[in-house]
């Protein structure tokens, strides 16, 4: 028994230091293979030290003051006589156009056309009269005083005639009272029927009047117009005979003067030198006035022609227009004679119907003397309506035609206006270029031969003489600090660069990121050229600072800035690290380091590169190197 218990004590004590032999060496190789699987990293001393902080960045070089060389037509481009990067004095041609009518020529001729035609149409009219035509072709028109003058006249007239009738219908209705306190009346039944067929007749004549007057304006207005063309076609003649009488007149002054000289020489006489050289070209002088009678001939033959023509076909219509114009008024006199006459008759039946109405009542003296007096005021009354009536439609008559007076002017002045246009147009479609309007460097040509100019869109970009460049790039608000408006800038790579000198002209927020980044201007001087990139640092101020890192150290998530540094832990068979995360706020920064705050004693271990992504609080193993 004792034999077995001592054996078997044995046996368990064996079987417990294999057991833990076993579960050491699991335990190391499984820590090893681990380590091999964690990420390596590479660290470093955070060290304190001295920063020299500059700001780099780079920018595209563009002009200071750019200028845009515009066109204001549509022309297709025949040669460009520069190129980009040349400089030009002011006035040197950028290019060449084709001999061609430009589109605003052509728009500019259909317009001009079209106003003629709205002008032709304008005069020919009804109602439009050849006074008011010569009134605006002599440019005669009427002052704006006279118009007002005109217009108060019958203003005035109208008004007085208001006063008139309003007095006149005041009285009427007094009488009228004063007639009914007189009592009854008699039967005037026939007498009042007799009243109201002359009213009714006489509304009939005056609409009848009316009629007539509007008919005897229009026929006034068409043979006005056709006496207009009739005069148009005379002046042209004489126009012409005036031309070809003067030419005739010169002509034979010029061989009357030639004759005069040959005759001198056929009878032996000397000419003086100036004889001699007015008899050598008056052959040619005498043969121009001869061609230009045969021209000025031509012309007046064409204008009878025309006129003659323009009496064959005017003829029939000035015939009938003069019939109309006859016949429009015998109608209208007929109709003012109906008028007047159906007045009086009214007045008459007014007048019976007063005194029939004052017979046998009482007070009938002072009824007819009222009744009379009615009769008269009534009678009055109609012709001071009929006078304002008549008043007020000669005042839009005159209204009318002041306003086709301008409506002519106006057209008339467009014309003119147009053909200068027009003029200026066609002077600019042979020989045309484009020359710069400056003196300056050509730095963007927006066409080519072959191309066409737009209106408004520029054909060519400058660089005014003596302006200078610019170029800008973003920096965050940290290093905006750190710079002052005037700090001069390095140029990288200056061996590239003829006497370039970059300089900081302005700090301001950047648009595009605004409360966290600010926009640096420079101004450029020096050889340099619109479109060049320029790579430059700015900024040489040295301090020193306790925290200072590698820039690969320096991370950056949603959270800000940070860095990981190495903490060791412990553990059962050898000691771990740990990456731990540290925000931080970088100070100042050069090629190779940075300058930061933070939460840190100043011995720690940074991470700067790793051979696997790195998270915070997870295990990293050492870099043996």
């Amino acid at each position: 028994m004792n034999e077995n218990g001592k054996k078997k004590r044995e046996w368990v004590k064996t079987a417990a230091i294999v057991f833990l032999s076993v579960m050491l060496v699991l335990t190391f190789f499984s820590n090893t293979i681990m380590n091999y699987s964690l990420p390596e990293v590479a660290t470093q001393y955070v060290e304190s030290g001295t920063i020299t902080a500059k700001i780099r960045g780079s920018g595209v070089v563009e002009s200071g003051a750019p200028y845009n060389v515009e066109v204001k037509e549509s022309r297709k481009v025949s040669q460009v006589a520069v190129r980009v990067g040349d400089e030009v004095e002011k006035d040197t041609v950028l290019m060449y156009l084709e001999d061609a009518e430009s589109t605003e020529l052509q728009e500019a001729k259909t317009q001009l056309e079209s106003l003629k035609a709205e002008y032709e149409k304008a005069i020919v009219t009804a109602d439009t009269s050849a006074s008011i035509i010569n009134k605006v072709q002599t440019g005669n028109i009427t002052s704006t005083e006279s118009k007002v003058a005109q217009i108060d006249a019958y203003n005035n007239r109208i008004d007085a005639l208001q006063s008139n009738i309003d007095a006149y219908n005041k009285r009427i209705a007094e009488i009228d009272t004063e007639l009914g306190k007189l009592g009854e009346e008699p039967d005037t039944l026939a007498e009042q029927q007799e009243v109201n067929y002359c009213q009714g007749e006489l509304s009939k004549v005056k609409a009848w009047a009316e009629d007539a007057k509007a008919k005897l304006d229009a026929a006034q207005g068409v043979l006005e117009s056709v006496n207009s063309a009739l005069k148009g076609a005379e002046d042209r003649v004489a126009a012409c005979q005036k031309v070809y009488d003067d030419a005739n007149t010169k002509h034979i002054a010029l061989v009357t003067r030639q004759n005069t000289l040959n005759k001198k020489v056929e009878d032996g006489g000397t000419l003086t030198p100036e004889e001699e050289s007015e008899l050598a070209v008056l052959g040619g002088s005498v043969a121009a006035a001869g061609q230009e009678v045969n021209d000025a001939k031509a012309a007046l033959d064409s204008a009878n022609a025309e006129l003659e023509n323009t009496k064959a076909t005017i003829a029939t219509e000035r015939e009938k227009a003069t019939n109309d114009l006859t016949a429009a008024q015998t109608e209208h006199q007929n109709a003012l004679t109906a008028t007047t006459t159906w007045e009086i008759k009214l007045a008459d039946a007014q007048r019976n119907l007063a005194n029939k109405q004052a017979a046998g009542s009482a007070g009938s003296g002072q009824r007819e003397t009222l009744k009379n007096e009615k009769a008269d005021l009534t009678l009055a009354l109609n012709k001071a309506t009929t006078d304002k009536t008549d008043a007020e439609k000669e005042l839009t008559d005159l209204l009318a035609g002041f306003a086709k007076e301008v409506d002519l002017s106006t057209l008339l002045t467009k014309i003119k206006d147009q053909e200068k246009v027009v003029e200026d147009l066609t002077a600019k479609s042979i020989g045309a270029t484009i020359t710069a309007p400056i003196a300056g460097t050509v730095t963007k040509l927006n066409v080519v031969a072959g191309e066409t100019t737009a209106p408004g869109t520029p054909v060519a970009v400058m660089q005014p003489a003596g302006k200078g460049y610019t170029m800008s790039f973003s920096v965050t608000n940290e290093q905006a600090k750190r710079l002052s408006v005037g700090d001069v800038a390095d140029l990288a790579n200056a061996w590239r660069y003829d006497d370039v000198t970059v300089k900081l002209a302005n700090i301001r927020p950047d648009t595009n990121e605004p409360g966290r980044k600010k926009l640096l201007t420079f101004d450029v001087s020096g050889n340099v050229t619109v479109g060049d990139t320029l790579n430059i640092s700015v900024g040489q101020k040295s301090a020193n600072y306790d925290l200072i890192v590698p820039n690969s150290a320096i991370r950056e998530d949603n959270n800000g800035k940070f860095i990981l540094i190495v903490e060791s832990r412990p553990g059962p068979l050898n000691t771990r690290y740990i990456a731990s995360r540290v925000d931080v706020e970088v100070l100042a920064s050069d090629d190779t380091k940075s300058a930061i705050s933070a939460a840190l004693y100043g011995y720690e271990f940074v991470i700067t590169t790793s051979t696997k992504p790195v998270e915070a609080g997870k295990q990293v193993r050492l870099s043996e190197g």
